[in-house]
């Protein structure tokens, strides 16, 4: 069986994860199969010690930072484990510590170690070889993001204004539970009797799973356990935050990749403009993969950031007068049918009081990946600057918002967004997927009172959004930085239903504590 360390000092980029947040372990292990990962849970939890899951540590939420007990890092469960065919569509099965920009690489390339792989799975990779390109459609910032984290939090990006969030492609996942037994779950095999699901484990074990009773909300949403009636077992472990078991392998399914992709970023002097724009475009034939947007306080960092660093020398330049940035991309069959979208997004964009002239257009991949840089360039700015603040003030985080809103609430929210900023003196930088009404609200603190005032201002907008018929969390997941916000979004009673429901999979409150919920929700747990 895989080693379980004592926590050592060397060990200490794994206490904590992009949210700048970090926490305290006891020991940490790294295992690289199935059955290590249920040999290291079967003891430290016999021993009653909370175990954390890790990937590659890219999430925002914290649920990856540890708050004691072992660290269960899956990093070197990093294999592509085989390739099946069925009805003309090509399903890949991983390993939970694959990153995403390895999976890219081997579909690109349509190269994969075969080593282990049954014989129908050879056979199947030898269509792939043969099929036109393939590509898994979830497209989240970080690409070093492993694909067991992104079914964590149902992860979605950029083109998920087109294709979804993660849970739409993953067909298949097995589930090692805190006993090391296992639980196989494949798409459509096992649905929910209302609200209630019956699963049987490979150990022969039934578990009754009550769901909770509240209904989400209609639109982009990461926000807790995903219920409803008559839903499928799949989707209940996509999104839990590493709160019900370990995801040993996921099975994803694959899309043709579009052969013609181009990228448009068209800018606006004043913030109403952009927001009408992406009204426009939203209801046009231009049928984008993805409507990103970069406010003004974005746009001023890159340009200093240009300035000041020769790493970003390569950025494109901004001009002065440009308040706003909405980016489009298109997929298309053929250049032909991406013309014709790319002056329908012209007309929207003189319409909506954009310049045409000052528009970037990108139709290979070496302009993509310049605009590429561009968008990742943002909130790589954003957190070395938060970076630098906390060297004089270790209290400082970023605060960044993950919420969403009903298509005819995006002017209200972005108006709500606005008029909290102005009116707590705070420093911020906005872009996200505006296509889905989703924006990444980032609150640059100064000091220590400008940190107190942001997350009121949260607490605050939380409300309102959940008022709205919105979600607090749209793609980064809960983890333990939104806990709060995800009771202001469904209620204590249903808070309760939740932790009944992990419980069902979790009877000692082991896994991911402080994710979602406090270990304690339920006046019975240890804290």
């Amino acid at each position: 069986m895989r080693e379980i360390l004592t926590f050592q000092p060397e060990y200490a980029e794994y206490l904590r994860d992009e949210s700048r947040k970090t926490g305290r372990a006891d020991s940490i292990s790294f295992p690289e199969t199935e059955e290590e990962v249920r040999g290291i849970l079967r003891q430290v939890c016999a021993a009653g010690v909370p175990v954390t899951i890790q990937g590659g540590r890219t999430g925002l939420a914290a649920a990856a930072v540890p708050f004691g007990g072992h660290i269960l890092n899956l990093s070197r469960m990093n294999r592509v484990l085989g390739i099946r065919q069925e009805d003309g569509s090509f399903f890949v099965r991983v390993q939970p510590g694959l990153a995403l920009l390895e999976l890219r690489k081997g579909l690109e390339k349509k190269n994969f170690d075969t080593e282990g792989w049954r014989e129908e799975e050879r056979q199947a990779f030898v269509e792939f070889c043969r099929a036109p390109e393939q590509f898994f459609p979830t497209d989240p910032t970080e690409t070093s993001a492993t694909l067991g984290g992104m079914a964590a939090c149902n992860a979605s990006g950029a083109r998920s204004f087109r294709y979804g969030a993660a849970r739409n492609y993953i067909q298949a996942l097995r589930l090692v539970l805190t006993d090391g037994d296992v639980l196989s779950l494949r798409r459509g095999q096992c649905l929910a009797e209302g609200r209630r699901f019956s699963l049987v484990t490979e150990g022969g074990r039934r578990i009754y799973v009550e769901l909770p009773t509240y209904q989400m909300p209609e639109t982009k949403n990461a926000s807790g356990y995903y219920a409803a009636e008559a839903m499928d077992a799949v989707d209940f472990i996509v999104g839990s935050d590493g709160t019900l078991g370990v995801m040993t392998e996921l099975e994803l399914k694959l899309l043709p990749l579009p052969p013609v992709i181009w990228g448009v970023s068209c800018f606006f002097e004043t913030e109403n403009q952009a927001v009408a724009f992406v009204k426009r475009l939203r209801k046009s034939g231009a049928e984008p993969a993805a409507i990103e947007y970069f406010d003004g306080g974005a746009l001023e960092i890159l340009r200093l950031q240009k300035k000041r660093s020769t790493a970003f020398s390569a950025l494109p330049d901004v001009e002065d007068w440009a308040a706003a940035c909405v980016y489009a991309e298109i997929h298309c069959g053929e250049e032909e049918e991406a013309l014709k979208h790319l002056y329908e997004i012209g007309r929207e964009l003189t319409a909506s009081g954009g310049r045409e002239e000052a528009t970037w257009v990108a139709r290979n991949d070496r302009d993509r990946e310049q605009l590429q840089f561009f968008r990742h360039a943002v909130p790589e700015s954003v957190n070395m600057q938060i970076d630098e603040r906390r060297k004089v003030d270790p209290v400082i985080t970023k605060l960044a918002a993950d919420m969403s809103v009903p298509d005819s609430c995006l002017s209200q929210v972005v108006a709500l967004y606005r008029e909290g900023l102005t009116r707590c003196g705070l420093e911020s930088a906005t872009w996200g997927h505006i296509g889905n009404n989703h924006l990444h609200v980032n609150i640059l603190p100064r000091d220590g009172e400008d940190y107190r005032k942001g997350k009121e201002l949260y607490r605050e907008w939380a409300k309102k959004v959940t008022a709205m018929g919105g979600a607090v969390s749209a793609e980064h997941g809960v983890g333990k930085l939104k806990a709060d916000y995800l009771t202001v979004m469904y209620g204590k009673e249903h808070i309760r239903e939740m932790a009944m429901a992990k419980k069902a999979f979790d009877p000692a409150f082991l896994l991911g504590r402080g994710n979602l919920f406090a270990p304690d929700v339920l006046g019975e747990e240890e804290g």
